[in-house]
């Protein structure tokens, strides 16, 4: 499914807060004698400035952390802490961050707090998209599936739409790709008959048809929804066309078409980059270079993974880290570099840990245990691969855990465990 992100509808009591927000940005950078440009430095603007401080924007958590280390002040400072709906806030941000194991951290601590059953579905879809960025199918579908029944017993025609985006997510994240289909086919044609939902929506739907369509082989039928897709792309802001392009790249790789997820990844670079929007362009980098490494160039590979990491150190967002060292461990084992593999994937394992980005730790120590089969300490690798299908059994991609499941029984072969072997192959069969 394409990883395109969402922006929660904007209620009068979230522009209540925002406004409250901007008072306090306003009143720090005065008592700091910092005009609106100088706080803006070299990564955002005086006009972005000045629309959080009227409340007209909702500043991310990346921003307000990098907002409150130019006024010196902790980003809860701006935060009303005493106030459970100034956590709903703080969590939103989150989530828009792209923070997904503390959003989904977030709205489960605050899911009983929530004041009615408008407010319970609104969080509950909100822990959808985090669970399903964090590839945790089962629990996207428990989330998405509640929220959708309260939206829909409260008329709420267009949340409960995008909640059934979510339940969609979800069910392909557990491999359920025809009930998945279904509900996406079904999404579509209410758009397309005139529901109002998000300008996007139908975009995202076909992009997401796609996916389904690829993962069954389908690739002239997904390239048929992409093709259609890029045609709406024209009509989207520079921002938001340029993630329409990153996504588009990744349902490319997934196809097989590596030239046009290379090609078409770069002009949403290139597009992010003009913009001005560094910390967005690192992401792209860093997938990128795992295009480039499927094609077997490691050198540009290693050169975007090289670029991502300093911008994602430069801003200090260790979880984004952690994903681009896990990229720079694939370049080094494709490179036959074990060394360096396995120190890097160990740095990557050890960061995802500290900030709770299970996804990365997982996909960390299949390539740890990938680099120590490669180097021949077979005995060292069946303990990462028993780590990772660990990992994977507690509710991460089914995909991924198969895959861990299928090279550990691989390796138990090697090693003469075909009772082994069998057992792991055929739990393998049967995860779901």
């Amino acid at each position: 499914m394409p990883r395109t992100r969402t922006v929660a509808q904007a209620t009068e009591h979230d522009s209540a807060l925002a406004r409250q927000i901007g008072v306090r940005i306003r009143e720090a950078r005065k008592r700091a004698s910092l005009t609106q440009q100088q706080l803006a430095g070299d990564r955002y603007t005086k006009a972005y400035v000045s629309a959080l401080e009227t409340g007209i924007a909702r500043p991310s958590m990346v921003a307000l952390s990098y907002l409150a280390e130019r006024l010196s002040l902790p980003p809860s400072h701006f935060l009303d802490e005493r106030n459970p709906t100034w956590n709903r806030l703080e969590v939103d941000m989150l989530l828009a961050a792209g923070d997904w194991q503390a959003a989904a951290d977030g709205y489960a601590d605050i899911l009983d707090d929530s004041p009615d059953d408008q407010g319970r579905a609104e969080i509950l879809r909100g822990r959808a998209e985090a669970l399903a960025r964090l590839d945790r199918g089962k629990e996207t579908v428990a989330a998405a599936a509640e929220a959708v029944r309260i939206f829909g017993s409260l008329g709420r025609i267009s949340d409960e739409a995008l909640a059934r985006y979510w339940l969609a997510y979800g069910l392909y994240l557990s491999d359920q790709d025809a009930d998945a289909r279904s509900l996406l086919t079904s999404l579509l044609e209410r758009v397309r008959a005139g529901l109002k939902v998000d300008p996007d929506f139908e975009m995202r739907l076909l992009m997401a048809l796609a996916a389904v369509a690829s993962r069954g082989s389908d690739y002239a039928q997904s390239l048929t929804y992409l093709e259609t897709a890029r045609g709406m792309a024209e009509d989207l802001d520079d921002r938001r066309r340029a993630h329409y392009l990153f996504n588009l790249a990744i349902s490319y790789r997934e196809t097989g078409d590596l030239e046009a997820a290379i090609r078409t990844g770069g002009q949403g670079l290139a597009m992010l980059r003009a913009a001005g929007a560094t910390f967005e362009s690192a992401q792209i980098e860093n997938d990128l270079a795992m295009a480039y490494l499927a094609t077997g160039n490691t050198v540009r590979a290693g050169e975007l993974a090289a670029t991502a990491r300093t911008e994602f150190e430069r801003v200090g967002d260790d979880r984004f880290v952690a994903a681009v060292l896990d990229t720079e461990a694939q370049v080094a084992l494709a490179r036959g570099e074990h060394d360096t593999a396995l120190s890097t994937a160990r740095r990557a394992i050890e960061l995802a840990r500290a900030t709770g980005n299970r996804a990365v730790e997982l996909t960390a120590l299949l390539t740890e245990a990938r680099a120590l089969r490669a180097g021949g300490d077979r005995s060292a690798a069946e303990e990462r691969y028993q780590l990772a299908a660990h990992l994977g059994r507690e509710g991460h991609s089914a995909g991924r855990l198969r895959e861990v499941l299928r090279e550990w029984a691989a390796l138990r072969a090697e090693l003469g465990d075909h009772k082994g072997a069998y057992d792991l192959t055929s739990e393998a069969l049967s995860v779901n």
